[in-house]
């Protein structure tokens, strides 16, 4: 099954991540993803991640996107972004392992990337698993609701 078939995937960097992003855009493109929408950056030059993530975080807050992909140079920075927004759970993956168990066990639906500290290679593996991966609710759902309550 091709996990990528009928995705809207939204995509954003910052200068850090933007090589490996466009390494990634091809990915998708080539294994049928139904919209890429790249948020930027769109160069290699000084960015900062915030700009390009609060926009993303709010398409995909309104349902225009079914997942996300952010990438910068350690990845917190623009998951700490992402995180600011109601409903988003960006996670900070550089192992398949924690990309599945974003999934399984916390529903992320941005998965983060840090660009510096993974190969291409392993980018590409950590994408396949995340979304070949799926929410299993059960005892995970209580905790995922409670992600967003304020106090």
């Amino acid at each position: 099954m091709n996990p990528y078939h009928k995705l809207r995937i939204a995509i954003c960097n910052d200068h850090a991540g933007y090589e490996l992003k466009n390494k990634v855009v091809e990915f998708l493109e080539g294994e049928g993803a139904e919209e890429i929408k790249d948020f930027g950056a769109y160069s290699s030059e000084s960015s900062d991640y915030a700009d390009f993530a609060h926009p993303m975080a709010s398409a995909i807050k309104k349902g225009e996107f079914d997942f996300g992909i952010s990438i910068c140079g350690s990845g917190n920075g623009i998951s700490m972004t992402l995180n600011k927004h109601f409903g988003i759970r960006a996670a900070l993956c550089w192992k398949p392992e924690i990309a599945a168990l974003a999934r399984q066990h916390n529903d992320a639906n941005i998965l983060s990337l840090p660009a510096r500290f993974i190969t291409e290679s392993e980018a590409l593996d950590i994408i396949e698993v995340f979304f070949m991966s799926e929410f299993e609710g059960g005892r995970h759902q209580r905790r995922v609701e409670k992600i967003d309550k304020t106090h």
